[in-house]
């Protein structure tokens, strides 16, 4: 299961993903927003990532204006690592190597089509394991000294 979720600047691109995802058969569930009615996009993140961490999503994306700020956002539950991306290396280099869990994408920097081969390559890319599972114990241990 995949969460979806975006404020206002978002939208039209969480819309297109969301038709991605149905077109694919990919479950999902989407924590909003549903129009382009100004909202804040902390609360979106928040909402989406504690149904990862939960375990009732495996992994999220979420989309802002930039990306920057929805993906801040979402760092900051435990147990997220969220990536901002708007290029096919760094997305599918923070699945194998980061082990992201959330990819964030700005709906006012990169097009939607690019986008969608973004989260395609997010979405089918495995993580490493190997000498990358002891940095992510790192994070986690900084995480957890909080």
């Amino acid at each position: 299961m995949i969460v979806i979720g975006s404020d206002h600047a978002g939208y039209p691109l969480k819309e297109k993903i969301r038709e991605y995802l149905e077109e694919n058969a990919i479950p999902f569930t989407d924590c909003g927003v549903f129009s382009e009615a100004s909202a804040d996009y902390a609360l979106i993140a928040e909402e989406a990532c504690k149904k990862i961490v939960s375990g009732e999503a495996e992994k999220g994306i979420l989309c802002c204006g930039t990306g920057i700020g929805i993906s801040m956002a979402a760092n900051k539950v435990r147990g997220i690592r969220a990536a901002c991306c708007s290029d096919y290396y760094s997305a599918k280099l923070t699945r194998m190597h980061n082990d992201a869990n959330v990819l964030c994408l700005g709906a006012r920097v990169i097009g939607w089509g690019h986008a969608l081969e973004l989260v395609n390559v997010f979405l089918t890319t495995e993580f490493e394991g190997g000498r990358h599972q002891r940095r992510i114990d790192q994070i986690t241990d900084i995480e957890n000294r909080r």
